[in-house]
């Protein structure tokens, strides 16, 4: 496994599952480093510059997520379903990536 991919697989293991406003925080962080990560990936070849943007897309969801759950004005429970939805989006995407990504062998 190079450097990419473990540094993938440490994101998807410090992805937190439950709503509180460190696990915000922290989520919020991993997307950034997971942000970072997908422009790597992207300026390894062609083949990963044509085929990553609809993780960049996910990224928005996700963002779209979180954010709602910090919403002052949604009772406890929808703000840990909008987590709760930001947290699976990402694990998701994370683990597709971390599926497509294939080491970096892909050209």
């Amino acid at each position: 496994m190079d450097s990419t991919a473990t540094a993938l697989t440490e994101l998807f293991d410090r992805i937190p599952r439950r709503h509180t406003l460190e696990n915000v925080t922290e989520i919020n962080n991993i997307v950034d480093e997971y942000e970072e990560l997908l422009m790597k990936i992207e300026a390894v070849n062609p083949f990963y510059e044509q085929n990553i943007p609809p993780f960049f897309e996910e990224l928005d969801t996700v963002r779209v997520s979180i954010k709602k759950s910090t919403d002052n004005k949604a009772s406890k429970k929808l703000k840990d379903t909008f987590f709760d939805e930001g947290s699976e989006a990402l694990k998701d995407t994370v683990q597709e990536l971390l599926n497509f990504y294939d080491n970096g062998k892909a050209s």
